[in-house]
């Protein structure tokens, strides 16, 4: 199966916002309790979708109760550079080279993160928690670790993967997202194997 199949199914869509809309990585168990769905046709969601390549298997230990010790099957979304379109539209290229010309990549990224804000229902004086349960709201994974917010599917990565001379763009739309108060560094964006990390350093008040 193709990602673009995947995405087209009501099933398999349901169980990648559940994914993707999940803090950490997620068991059948999870998914079928969530859409009230018997756990073999959760495993088979999961397996498919894990199949095209839009989500990544892992085994951890359980802890506690039933099945204690045992590793469990978890799911969680794999890291994307490109965007599921049907025709291919090649916004990134479009985009990519309206951007070259312009001097203020920095602020159209900022606009462009303070919309998505907005979008996310996000206040002012955002914390991180905040910040990434609004984007998973929006179906963007994201999780933060002392201060680095980590996400395999970032907003504009798929753009940045095309053109990544305009990672600037990237950068901006970040300290939109948190605010204004904070300046970032993004690394990994073209490593298909890993998640986004994106430090975030929040400027201390007056």
């Amino acid at each position: 199966m193709d990602r673009l199949s995947a995405v087209g199914d009501p099933g398999l869509r349901s169980a990648l916002s559940f994914v993707r809309g999940s803090e950490g990585a997620v068991t059948a168990d999870a998914l079928a309790e969530h859409d009230g769905i018997h756990r073999n046709v959760a495993r088979g969601r999961l397996e498919r979708l894990a199949a095209a390549g839009l989500l990544e298997p892992s085994f951890s230990r359980r802890r506690g109760g039933p099945g204690a010790g045992r590793p469990a099957k978890t799911y969680r979304a794999a890291p994307e550079l490109a965007a599921i379109e049907f025709p291919a539209h090649h916004y990134e290229d479009l985009v990519g080279l309206l951007a070259e010309d312009r001097t203020d990549l920095h602020d159209v990224g900022a606009a462009f993160g303070r919309r998505l804000a907005k979008a996310a229902g996000l206040r002012q004086g955002r914390s991180l928690d905040e910040l990434c349960a609004g984007l998973r709201r929006l179906g963007f994974q994201a999780t933060h670790e002392d201060g680095v917010i980590v996400t395999p599917t970032c907003p504009l990565r798929p753009l940045v993967a095309a053109r990544p001379r305009i990672a600037t763009l990237d950068e901006g739309m970040w300290a939109g997202l948190v605010g204004g108060r904070a300046s970032c560094t993004v690394e990994g964006c073209l490593d298909p194997t890993s998640p986004c990390r994106i430090q975030v350093l929040i400027q201390s008040r007056r």
